[in-house]
């Protein structure tokens, strides 16, 4: 357990090691994606360029985490020398601190933080990127615009300074939802039964994909991270049949560019054109960048 802790300890300091986590994920979900697909996906050109595209938004969150790895390593410190926050002031032992750190970094560096994105205007522009991808699979995880990767950070900084979590902990909980992140967009399809079981605790991927389906309130259900508890604590844990995901936006964004990089960096300064959507007997606004529906969701198949 030391030799583990102590490896969590110094990983803020070996980014090698670091990307390898992130990597060896999509590597092996790349793969299981062609052998038992989710949904039927329809690429513009290919998965390996629309792998490009997703991938360029992953080296910006890439170059801007290790910027501010240094400011995260401080905050610990500080915290533990200061025995400042949650894990001090209760005297947690260590095992104790290890499971308080992942469920509150995925809760505010994960749940709190994205359900944040769809409710605040400005928050919503920088987060639409995410949501305009047409063919979710594993390469869908990290495409984030820079400017929502600042903010996430905020929230994550925020629950350091609450909670006083010593490093190990932080890296502990980051490498977990980074495994889950990869796991619950890839386009994988896991038995009926193991899915709906895993989705009481956990986010599972046919979970995750409710929350990229087209329209809301699917759209906006369904923000964990790693712990399905949050949304079901809280209300917005919804369910939808793969047969009946549709990905994408029907406001917003013109679903053509979805694979634009260009467009897509410029996406939360532009003015949103209004995208006629393709349903009948609804009433639908757009109010800056939030969107409202006031007629009874009908999913299109895909």
């Amino acid at each position: 357990m030391n030799d583990i802790l102590q490896y969590f300890n110094s990983l803020e300091h070996r980014p090698l090691d670091r990307l390898l986590f992130l990597a060896v994920p999509i590597f092996i979900l790349w793969f299981i994606e062609s052998g038992v697909p989710l949904v039927a996906l329809s690429y513009k050109r290919n998965k390996g360029k629309h792998a490009i595209v997703n991938f360029s938004f992953t080296l910006f969150h890439l170059i801007i985490h290790a910027l501010l790895a240094v400011f995260v390593v401080l905050a610990c410190d500080w915290c533990t020398k200061h025995q400042f926050g949650i894990v001090h002031w209760l005297n947690f032992p260590v095992w104790a601190i290890v499971v308080f750190g992942i469920l509150s970094m995925d809760f505010f560096g994960g749940w709190l933080v994205h359900i944040v994105q769809h409710k605040v205007p400005l928050f919503w522009r920088m987060h639409i990127l995410h949501h305009t991808d047409n063919n979710v699979d594993v390469t869908s995880g990290l495409r984030h615009h820079p400017l929502e990767a600042l903010f996430r950070w905020v929230f994550f900084f925020a629950g350091i300074m609450i909670t006083g979590l010593p490093i190990y902990a932080v890296m502990i909980a980051q490498t977990i939802m980074s495994m889950f992140t990869m796991f619950t967009h890839a386009n994988i399809r896991l038995p009926e039964k193991l899915d709906k079981a895993l989705s009481y605790v956990l986010v599972s991927p046919n979970m995750h994909k409710v929350h990229h389906h087209w329209k809301q309130p699917f759209t906006d259900s369904n923000y964990g991270t790693a712990f399905s508890i949050w949304d079901r604590m809280f209300g917005t844990f919804k369910y939808l049949e793969p047969g009946q995901l549709r990905y994408g936006l029907d406001y917003f964004y013109d679903n053509a560019d979805d694979e634009n990089f260009g467009k897509l960096l410029k996406s939360p300064f532009g003015k949103f054109d209004t995208v006629q959507p393709e349903t009948t007997a609804t009433t639908e606004t757009v109010i800056g960048a939030v969107k409202t529906t006031t007629a009874t969701d009908k999913p299109v198949s895909s």
